[in-house]
């Protein structure tokens, strides 16, 4: 049957075909890409969790200094103890949203270049416009912050976005979560102020209160979970 290349039927069917064409050109060109895709997050992830614990490496060397300072990585519970999984597969973002008590809380062991073992945790939450994450870096007593990396999606560039740069990351070097052995996530407020509990905090970004709140939100939500772990590590320490 010949169809009239002037009727609706051949631009339906020529349209429909199209559509169908390009569609499995774009989806076979996903496929293709995916495992290269997966290698790049991936990659970005390690370099994130080596930035907190200040180790900065070419892009090229990302994974040979992951493979080399990351000594042991693992999933604990909220009562400090080791569980089965692969914590560099765990989704955090998932984990948030589950009650403290039944999350899978990853754990990266690093060899940091004072020498001393560091345990990298991961955080999740939201800022102003959008998702806000990072890596916190703790030294051997469980207590003492060794560095810390922020990164988010969309946040105001000069103002929320702010939390990306080492000016504000650096400001939790030396701050404690534990006063008087109890936990106390570090606080994170607006210049000129102190926190009510006498918890160890630092000043938020300069225009960028919601996502500073984010941050201190953040930083609460995800390390509380960890109290146990965190204080296991400071028993073992005396």
């Amino acid at each position: 049957m010949t169809i009239n290349k002037q009727s609706n039927l051949y631009t339906i069917v020529y349209i429909a075909v199209l559509a169908v064409v390009v569609g499995a050109a774009l989806a076979t060109t996903s496929l293709s890409l995916h495992d290269r895709q997966q290698q790049n997050a991936d990659r970005d992830k390690m370099r994130q969790i080596l930035a907190a614990a200040r180790i900065t490496v070419p892009a090229d060397s990302i994974i040979a200094a992951y493979n080399r300072d990351i000594t042991e990585a693992y999933i604990v519970d909220a009562e400090g103890k080791r569980i089965a999984g692969d914590a560099f597969a765990v989704d955090v973002d998932a984990q948030t949203k589950l009650p403290a008590l039944r999350r899978q809380l990853p754990v990266f062991e690093c060899r940091a270049a004072d020498g001393e073992l560091k345990y990298i945790l991961p955080v999740y939450g939201s800022g102003l416009w959008g998702p806000i994450w990072g890596y916190v870096a703790f030294d051997a007593d469980g207590s003492t912050i060794y560095g810390a990396y922020f990164a988010h999606k969309g946040e105001t560039p000069g103002l929320g976005a702010e939390i990306e740069k080492p000016a504000f990351s650096n400001e939790f070097i030396g701050k404690t979560v534990f006063k008087q052995g109890v936990f106390m996530p570090v606080a994170v407020v607006k210049a000129g102020q102190k926190p009510l509990a006498g918890e160890d905090y630092v000043d938020g970004i300069s225009g960028g209160t919601i996502t500073s709140k984010g941050v201190g939100a953040m930083l609460s939500d995800c390390l509380t979970p960890y109290a146990a772990f965190l204080k296991n590590l400071s028993q073992k320490s005396n």
